[in-house]
């Protein structure tokens, strides 16, 4: 207790001081802006298009990158010291990301009509939006690719100042957007944005020419991406199953509710996201490499518990207070139309409880490198939270799709606890050792 206690002031409010704090601030505060904005000038249809085209955008980004980002971060981190090594990585991402980032493009361009009826089903025709996309693609990915290097080298000022800046942009773009195109500009500001960020990623790394000059297509080794294939397989499987079911969820309330109830559930994720955001900043700066750190069950087991008895308390006051005032938060991000939202808190909440309970636990795969574990997890996540939300919105409408949100972590998060229920509840001993296996 006293160690987490210890790094939590001296390690992890100090970096979210510098750096995630001071980003997630903005995020949220633009996330308000521009919810306030689609509320007041598009609406809840706006909503439900727009929450679409973001989860595809999630979705399309990191096959783009093809998970590479955090595997990236890891080995430069790792080999930033040995020329030869550094040189073989960068070599290898920046072409496979390029060559990969640019196939994509081009089936995204070439099936932009397919892809609208996807989103937007075929009485919107948005196919333009698709093509700006897929134009832009290549952008974002050379963008995370500079983001990757840069936190590989830990240079976290720099990354902060362009954060700032690229939220800074970001914000006021997608706001201009909106006054003057309303629904047109929402969703041409969500595909241009993360494209526009690379001209300030470029100023930033523009006095690092060793970068350029390391990018050799001579160096592309495919034994770098046989140890990066592991951490690209997880990104792409955490970083597509979510958005896809959301999708699909989304089109299924369209269809069957309107698109404005459809809308109501997307003001509702917004509304989780922005709250999440805080707590899985905190599990990603202490939770990963504590447990990366630890070699015992009773280690183990005494992070998990440190981490329910001093954080979660804390977590749940939040949720409390928010959904006490939801009704002004409510008037506060969106408008009158979408009164109804506050209806859906209840279910939203609980699942978000639900969720952090499990995620702590969840990062011992990642630590571990337990991928097999991982990968089988989030695929049933994937399938039992489409046909819960399915079969309950059918028996409760748009209320069907929180309710559904909630019982698919309750069963995650079971699950999760008979994977590892000798660790967290067996008998150990001095050593760490199962004493009820034996």
């Amino acid at each position: 207790m006293k160690k987490f206690f210890n790094y939590i002031n001296k390690e992890v409010l100090v970096q979210s001081a510098g750096l995630n704090s001071a980003n997630i601030g903005l995020k949220i505060l633009s996330g308000i802006l521009i919810s306030k904005f689609i509320a007041i000038y598009i609406g809840p249809y706006g909503m439900a298009l727009i929450g679409n085209l973001r989860n595809f955008l999630s979705v399309i980004q990191s096959l783009a990158i093809s998970g590479l980002y955090k595997g990236v971060v890891k080995f430069i981190s790792q080999v930033k010291n040995d020329t030869v090594a550094l040189t073989k990585t960068l070599s290898t991402v920046f072409y496979f990301g390029f060559f990969s980032s640019m196939l994509l493009a081009i089936l995204c361009y070439y099936n932009a009509e397919f892809i609208n009826d996807l989103l937007f089903a075929s009485n919107y025709r948005y196919t333009y939006i698709i093509e700006t996309l897929a134009i832009v693609l290549p952008f974002y990915a050379l963008n995370m690719f500079a983001f990757s290097i840069m936190n590989g080298f830990s240079k976290h000022k720099y990354l902060l100042i362009i954060n700032i800046l690229g939220q800074v942009l970001g914000a006021v773009v997608t706001l201009i957007l909106i006054y003057q195109e309303n629904i047109n500009g929402a969703l041409m500001a969500i595909v241009i944005t993360p494209a526009l960020n690379l001209l300030i990623t470029i100023v930033g790394i523009a006095f690092r020419k060793s970068f350029i000059t390391s990018l050799k297509i001579t160096e592309v080794s495919l034994s770098v991406l046989k140890n990066l294939s592991p951490y690209m397989i997880m990104a792409l499987v955490s970083a597509i199953a979510i958005p896809v079911v959301m999708i699909i969820i989304r089109n299924y309330l369209i269809s069957e509710i309107g698109v404005k109830g459809a809308g109501y559930w997307t003001a509702m994720t917004r509304i989780s996201d922005y709250y999440l955001m805080f707590i899985n900043s905190l599990m990603a700066l202490y939770i990963l490499p504590r447990f990366s750190e630890i070699n015992s069950k009773s280690e183990f087991k005494r992070e998990v518990f440190s981490f329910y008895k001093t954080v979660m308390p804390v977590f749940l006051l939040l949720l409390f207070l928010i959904y006490i005032c939801r009704s002004l938060l409510v008037n506060l991000l969106f408008s009158e139309e979408f009164r109804p939202v506050e209806n859906l808190f209840g279910y939203q909440i609980l699942g978000d409880i639900i969720r952090v309970l499990a995620m702590v636990i969840i990062y011992k795969f990642l630590a571990k490198k337990m991928f097999g574990h991982f990968l089988i997890l989030e695929i049933f996540l994937f399938i039992i939270m489409y046909f819960s939300s399915v079969f309950l919105i059918d028996e409760f409408g748009v209320k069907g799709a929180v309710m559904g949100h909630f019982y698919s972590y309750l069963l995650y998060f079971a699950i999760i606890l008979l994977i590892f229920n000798s660790s967290l509840f067996g008998i150990l001993n001095d050593e760490g050792l199962d004493q009820t296996n034996k």
